[in-house]
């Protein structure tokens, strides 16, 4: 079997797996709101995840520093 049968193989099963998750979703009405996540997490939490997100895009957009 040739290499590249190896990753297309396993790449059109993640697609597949996705689409029936979305399939399936869409059927059952079910919403995904990452706002919602939100809600439940301490001030703390999300302070730190919105400042990691920041220092994050700094570092992408300038390497050198």
């Amino acid at each position: 079997m040739p290499l590249w049968m190896f990753i297309i193989i396993p790449l059109g099963g993640l697609l597949i797996i996705g689409v029936l998750f979305d399939v399936i979703a869409k059927r059952k009405k079910i919403r995904f709101d990452p706002e919602e996540g939100m809600k439940n997490t301490p001030e703390a939490e999300r302070i730190y995840k919105e400042q990691h997100l920041k220092e994050t895009i700094t570092d992408i957009n300038d390497p050198n520093l």
